[in-house]
């Protein structure tokens, strides 16, 4: 690799920082490894061609293009930390990891039935979700904590959700949202 292919996969790695809180190389080797999986598996989880995600994975590229694989790997990364912890086995991932490759991704403005329950109602945990993917899509945990800090002497309600839905795991913000629901 000569001289301006390193200084341009450098800066596509600094890019993958800045937008997704690290280089993708280092998120996807620990989604690998979290998930026992392969990077062919991984790329067809994500809804990404093999020489796509090795693009990714090495600087040759920067940017994820697709939004829902944006959401597929942040949906792996909360399913990593699931089977971390314990709450869900090696058999629920696999089938969430299914699940995972079906969806179609979305936003905060998803059509009403993808985010609906039987009742009719979004559900808590999808609403989490929701505030959570938009918070991770415009700042890296590690920025969301740093403006926490700043804003907690003056603003700490403010602090303190920006550190629940911003950084912390899905079960706290959804605990935290039912407690503070009237």
């Amino acid at each position: 690799m000569d001289a301006a292919q390193q200084e341009a996969t450098a800066r596509a790695r600094e890019l993958q920082r800045s937008w997704y809180g690290e280089p993708l190389g280092a998120l996807f080797r620990r989604l690998i490894d979290d998930l026992g999986l392969n990077q062919a598996r991984l790329a067809a989880v994500l809804g990404l061609s093999a020489p796509m995600l090795s693009q990714l994975m090495s600087g040759q590229r920067a940017k994820i293009g697709n939004p829902a694989v944006v959401q597929r790997v942040q949906a792996l990364q909360e399913l990593a930390g699931q089977v971390a912890d314990g709450s869900v086995s090696a058999a629920e991932a696999t089938d969430r990891m299914d699940e995972i490759k079906k969806s179609q991704g979305g936003s905060v403005l998803t059509s009403t039935s993808q985010t609906t329950a039987s009742s009719g109602a979004p559900t808590v945990r999808r609403v989490v979700r929701e505030i959570q993917s938009l918070l991770r899509s415009v700042a890296a945990a590690g920025d969301i904590i740093d403006a926490a800090d700043t804003l907690a002497p003056t603003h700490p309600e403010l602090a303190e959700f920006l550190r629940v839905y911003g950084a912390g795991r899905t079960a706290d913000a959804v605990a935290h949202y039912e407690s503070h629901q009237s």
